[in-house]
This record gives structure tokens, sequence and C-alpha cells, in this order.
């Protein structure tokens, strides 16, 4: 077990992960952390607790929309032919995943 401390919201959290995995929490916290930021913009700082939920939600309905264009992609039955997609599928996933590392990236 490994721990790590992270920042959102100006507030500091020490969070435990497995050993390896410290990077990769570190980047997750840092989007999250953008999530909150571009919050409190929005609404201000209406609490940590409201901020966190807030975010927790935001975060949860790019996830539902990604799961719905994987259900589409499995819904068109994608052509898998000796390991390739058609076109269409690969253009669409690889846009989802170029838009995920990009706010991963904090573009």
């Amino acid at each position: 077990m490994a721990q790590v401390t992270v920042t959102i919201n100006g507030k500091r959290y020490d969070i435990s992960c497995d050993s390896g995995e410290e990077a990769h929490l570190t980047q997750l916290s840092q989007y999250v952390d953008r999530q909150v930021e571009e919050l409190v913009v929005k609404v201000g700082q209406v609490g940590d607790a409201r901020l966190l939920v807030m975010t927790s939600l935001l975060v949860a309905d790019e996830l539902s929309e990604v799961y719905s264009e994987l259900d589409a992609v499995k819904d068109k039955k994608a052509e898998v032919t000796q390991n390739t997609f058609a076109p269409s599928d690969l253009e669409l996933i690889a846009t989802r995943i170029e838009g995920i590392a990009e706010k991963l990236e904090g573009r």
C-alpha cells in the first residue's frame, strides 16, 4: 500500500492506493480539482461537500456518455474481422478517447 497527498479545492487529502498507482491517482485528483474549479467559477464556493457531490455527478455524467457510446458501438455490432473495426467505429472510439485524454491533460 502507498499513500498520496492530493489537493482538491485548496484542501489536502491523504489517499491510500496500491503501490505503483500514485501517479495515476495524482492525475485523477488533478482532473477532479479542475472540475471543482470550473464549478466554483459558475456557482461560487458553496461548500466542499456540495462541490464534491456536484463534481461527482458531472464525472458520472461523462462516464454515462462513454458507456452510451460504447453501447451504440456494440448495438451496431461493430464488424470485427481479423481484429479490425469498421472505420466509422474506430473514429467514434478514437474521438472519445482523445476527448478524455485532453480533459485529463487539462487542455
